[in-house]
């Protein structure tokens, strides 16, 4: 299945019932009266959000969303049925907005959350409703009224505590299949990477946070060069940061900085983020001075995931910037 991170649908919630205008002609009951039943609810668009779900996939490929028209009165004063709901189910992270009023609707963050995105219509009372002192007969019946109609646009952002950022071929996918129950795809060349993916890393006996290998960067990724644009916006939900660079490259200092640089320009508040410097591929360590050359204030450790060095100190690190912030 794609990874699928914005959808646009239209979504119509059904029309309520049409009152009925009937009277009561039974035997022995000359003087039955009006008995017109009220018009049944029409049925409401909910969108519910679901744990269980990590894309948009399904959503995208339905956009069209139409509920049941409450059913229409009767006579004997029987209502009639309140039209089925429809129900659209989303990933935790899914943003909503209305895109004809440009209005931010709701953010999904917590599971099973349901809201309402459409209103079926009333149903139209009977004449059986209109009965008074001064008129005992009406002959006046309501019309349902309509349901909601409304475009949206649904935005997935992936809720994670931590975000792996680093350029292309840095050991992201190594790391997090080493490290967490995720099952990337990990090969010797760049952008092996096309979707993010979430893992679930256990330390201690019950104790567990949610990690995000985040499709590489490239410089220019913030203008829309490579995958940057497509999948930055992911990085906004995560608690801390880990930047991975390798440790053989020329200079981690300035590859550090264009990482650094790209959230900036991006998403300024990304970079204030609490974060940690992972070197990878120490097990191919060649004979250089670059680490030494690292002048940045942060944290950092050299580990390999191929070679399982320095693993547990690496989540260790994790775990502690995560519950001191």
């Amino acid at each position: 299945m794609n990874f699928i991170d914005f959808a646009s649908i239209h979504v119509k919630a059904g029309n309520g019932g049409n009152g009925c205008s009937a009277f009561l002609r039974e035997k022995f009951r000359p003087k039955g009266g009006p008995a017109g039943g009220d018009g049944g609810r029409g049925g409401h668009v909910i969108v519910v959000s679901d744990s269980n779900l990590s894309t948009l996939h399904d959503v995208s490929y339905n956009k069209r969303y139409f509920a049941k028209k409450g059913e229409d009165g009767r006579g004997k004063n029987m209502h009639g049925k309140n039209g089925a709901d429809i129900i659209i189910r989303v990933p935790l992270g899914t943003i909503i907005r209305n895109v004809d009023t440009d209005h931010f609707i709701d953010d999904l963050k917590d599971d099973k959350k349901e809201i309402i995105i459409a209103r079926g219509g009333n149903g139209g009372f009977g004449n059986a409703r209109f009965k008074t002192q001064n008129n005992p007969a009406p002959r006046k019946a309501n019309s349902g009224q309509e349901g909601e109609e409304k475009k949206l646009e649904l935005e997935l952002k992936v809720l994670a505590d931590v975000g792996l950022v680093g350029f292309p071929n840095a050991g992201k996918s190594t790391l997090i299949s080493k490290i967490s129950n995720a099952k990337p795809k990990v090969a010797d060349y760049p952008f092996t990477t096309l979707e993010p993916n979430l893992g679930i890393v256990r330390f201690h006996e019950f104790k567990s946070f949610v990690i995000a290998d985040i499709p590489g960067l490239i410089e220019g990724a913030s203008s829309g060069k490579g995958l940057g644009l497509k999948f930055l916006k992911h990085i906004e939900r995560t608690k801390i940061l880990v930047y991975m660079i390798d440790v053989n490259t020329e200079s981690i200092d300035e590859e550090y900085k264009v990482l650094k640089g790209e959230l900036e320009k991006y998403n300024a508040d990304l970079v204030d983020k609490p974060s940690i410097l992972l070197l990878t591929k120490c097990d191919v360590e060649e004979e250089n001075e670059s680490t030494l050359s690292l002048k940045e204030n942060i944290k950092f450790i050299k580990i390999s995931s191929l070679k399982n060095i320095n693993l547990d100190k690496a989540i260790y690190m994790m775990t502690e910037l995560l519950e001191s912030n």
